[in-house]
């Protein structure tokens, strides 16, 4: 669910064809745990999990972004625990 979101919105903006890695995975002990959140993901989103949502668009030849964030899946919904702005920021 959480994995066909993501694409949904990357396939509407275009960008489909260069989304070809996970979506995100749980986090506890380990950096990379279950569930893996991806087409092939296997496991499910349990209340109480943490787990990372970071989809990425790589265009070759142009360049790529991932934004990563971590939530806190709790009831019927989620909790966001990253906090930092998602606006583009042009620098130099």
């Amino acid at each position: 669910m959480v994995d066909r979101a993501a694409r949904d919105v990357i396939k509407k903006a275009g960008y489909g064809d260069f989304f070809d890695h996970g979506t995100g995975h749980g986090v506890g002990l380990d950096v990379h745990e279950l569930p893996r959140i991806s087409r092939l993901g296997t496991g499910h989103i349990q209340e109480g999990m943490v787990f990372t949502v970071e989809p990425g668009v790589y265009v070759p030849g142009v360049g790529g972004v991932r934004i990563e964030d971590m939530v806190y899946a709790e009831g019927n919904g989620w909790d966001l625990l990253t906090a930092l702005p998602k606006g583009l920021e042009i620098t130099g």
